[in-house]
């Protein structure tokens, strides 16, 4: 077994390459780019190494300054987690030549699973079914826009090289097959220093469910269940599953089969994912081998409880797989949230900055409920341009689906962010949407629920009732406590007042203070206008970011921010204001004018912090709805910014190469 190995990523994949590489008892060697000087992996690493500045193309993807490290430092292997070089078959034999392992399939499994084209191509020799489309390189937008009529619209424009949604994009007619194009063939140059795109059948109302397959260097080839992946959001991944709530036991037994037989195909000697495109009637197409560790591999070991970063280690090593097929057994049911830093009331558009607060919830394992969180942040870290915008992944373990779901929905509730903005309360809606529970999934989900976007879901009766409570609650705490404090002039005396108003949003909710006294740990009893009174217990404290309790008998965690006058609570997607006030206060508050927000309806405002790479318009052009005005760059992906409706452009006050904060005015218009 090695004695140091080096793990040539960044992030959460690294910190979790560390961990199971600290539990066999093996020293790790961090790289970090300017960016990540400070950075979680670099802190828990035995030794770290500087290979360059923030951008990828000019540190992580770099072989010869992973190989310099790992020289350095007397590393005997490298680890390339997912992303940058991983699945790059130059460099495993770059490693090989200088005498150090490579932790992952051989160059030639890589080669012939790994590039997209050659891997549909390999699949077409060897009789596996394939989604129909071309799988030739292809040089010009205007012949992208042919072959796309041909195969038939709706297609799937891919990067061969691509991976985590970077360099794909769907097109319905040719003036999309065109654009999608030339998007595609630039985010994978920059993202993968890898142009080259294809062409395939865009299946509607498909699945998307893959099988994780392991192989050693005897010959031995087994899998271990499937991952449902279906929840997407521009073909990224959002919410992951294990096991898929659409197999029986003979779909999932010839899925698995049919997978290791690829696997033996290209002698597949390490983890890696055969992924299908799935229809409702559980038929199945190959769609592409990812010939690395895959971002959602936790949901995995959680259900088989295999550590597949170990057994990547271990065969690497020459070592066998210690586990046969009939030794994989699939138990209990995990579900993963990937927590990134982008504002889902934009449009998901990517967000950065330094992570105030960062508290997350608190990681257990029982045989009940797992909770775990695999990420490379702690409070204070910054959240980069440069890098995927990726905070965590919060994964949940328990006996069903079921209990799965309510445990991370409890678990998102008590995912507290500030700083950045987080796609934390999209998730949170996720978890209770009836779709999702029911277990209809496909990949349009996300666009097919949420058609213009997400917005705060507004709270039914029962909701309202639930934060009028807890807010009733706060107040009553930080009102008596101000009461008492030394010094106070009229600290009230009497009995505590009955009757309150909760002022959630713009709506008024009357509620009454029925029993109990004011005090931590708190222990009343409340009742809504005329309802029934309900218990309300927390240990909440004035200060605490976390209202954890029960309200009526039911678990309950709320975010609190204060604000003025109030609190800022957010639970089960609805983010609201509370404001708690005496009834005749509420009376006089419903009379106050509304503040509006100011028109920007003349201007276009740069949606997220990023670079600016084309303006597409001059000043003083007539411009019509839908035409392109700029591209700005962020995260790696490229935004086309289009005019809302027609008008003339009066000003720019932006030019290619600009740094732009969210919000920054790029032109104005008549």
């Amino acid at each position: 077994m090695f004695s140091k190995i080096l793990i040539a990523n960044r992030g959460e994949i690294a910190c979790r390459v560390i961990k199971t590489a600290r539990k066999m008892g093996i020293k790790t060697v961090a790289v970090y780019s300017d960016a990540d000087r400070d950075a979680v992996h670099v802190e828990m690493a035995d030794e770290a190494v500087h290979i360059g500045p923030a951008a990828a193309a000019e540190s992580y993807l770099i072989a010869d300054k992973i190989i310099a490290a790992c020289k350095e430092t007397g590393a005997e292997a490298v680890h390339p987690g997912y992303g940058f070089l991983s699945e790059r078959a130059s460099f495993p034999e770059a490693l090989k030549k200088e005498g150090i392992v490579w932790i992952g399939p051989n160059p030639r499994a890589i080669e012939a699973m790994g590039d997209k084209i050659e891997s549909k191509k390999f699949a077409n020799d060897a009789k596996v079914s394939t989604v129909p489309g071309h799988i030739g390189v292809i040089d010009t937008p205007e012949e992208a826009v042919e072959i796309a009529k041909d195969i038939g619209y709706p297609v799937m424009i891919k990067a061969s090289a691509g991976g985590g949604g970077k360099g794909m994009r769907i097109a319905w007619n040719d003036e999309e097959a065109y654009d999608g194009y030339v998007r595609s063939k630039s985010e994978a140059a920059s993202s993968f220093g890898d142009d080259r795109v294809f062409i395939e059948k865009f299946i509607e109302n498909p699945r998307h469910i893959e099988i994780q397959v392991l192989g050693d260097k005897h010959g031995n080839a087994i899998y271990l269940g499937e991952r449902e992946c279906s929840i997407q959001r521009r073909n990224q991944k959002v919410i992951e599953e294990a096991p898929s709530p659409l197999l029986d036991e003979e779909t999932r037994r010839l899925m698995g089969e049919q997978a290791v037989a690829l696997a033996k195909a290209v002698d597949y000697d390490s983890a890696g994912t055969v992924e299908f495109v799935a229809g409702q009637d559980k038929s199945f197409f190959f769609l592409e081998m990812n010939t690395r560790l895959q971002v959602e591999h936790p949901v995995t070991e959680l259900i088989t409880g295999v550590d597949l970063v170990e057994q990547m280690i271990r065969v690497a090593a020459g070592k066998k797989l210690e586990i046969a097929q009939d030794d994989v057994k699939l138990n209990g049911w995990s579900v993963e949230s990937r927590i990134y830093a982008e504002d889902p009331y934009r449009n998901f558009l990517p967000s950065i900055g330094r992570l105030v607060r960062y508290l997350p919830p608190e990681e257990h394992e029982s045989d009940e409920v797992t909770i775990r969180n695999d990420t490379g942040v702690v409070e204070g870290s910054e959240i980069s341009m440069f890098y995927d915008p990726m905070i965590s992944k919060l994964i949940t373990h328990a006996p069903t689906r079921e209990q799965a779901i309510d445990a991370m929905s409890q678990a998102l509730d008590g995912y507290y962010v500030d700083g950045i903005q987080h796609n934390v309360p999209f998730l949170t809606a996720l978890m209770n949407h009836p779709r999702w529970r029911s277990g209809e999934l496909a990949t349009s989900f996300i666009a097919d629920e949420y058609p213009d976007g997400f917005f705060p879901a507004e709270p039914d009766d029962e909701a309202n009732g639930v934060l009028a409570a807890v807010a009733l609650s706060m107040g009553a705490i930080e009102r008596e406590r101000l009461d008492h404090l030394p010094g106070r002039l009229r600290p009230h005396s009497g009995a505590v007042r009955e009757d309150w108003v909760v002022k959630l949003g713009k709506t008024y909710v009357p509620i009454r203070l029925a029993a109990g006294y004011p005090g931590t740990p708190i222990e009343l009893g409340v009742a809504i206008g005329d309802g029934p009174v309900v218990s309300v217990e927390s240990d909440w404290a004035p200060g605490s970011s976390l209202w954890s309790g029960a309200v009526g008998g039911k678990d309950v965690t709320v975010q609190v921010r204060p604000v003025t006058g109030g609190y800022r609570l957010d639970w089960q997607g609805y983010s609201l204001v509370a404001k708690v006030m005496t009834p005749r206060i509420a009376e006089l508050d419903e009379l106050m004018p509304e503040k509006l927000p100011p028109d920007t309806s003349k201007m276009l405002l740069c949606p997220m912090p990023g670079l600016v790479v084309s303006i597409s318009v001059s000043e003083g052009q007539e411009v019509k709805a839908g035409e392109q005005l700029a591209i700005v760059e962020a995260m790696k992906m490229e935004n086309v910014l289009r005019a809302e409706r027609d008008c003339v452009v009066t000003a720019i006050m932006a030019e290619p190469g600009d740094s732009l904060a969210v919000d920054a005015v790029i032109m104005e218009f008549s």
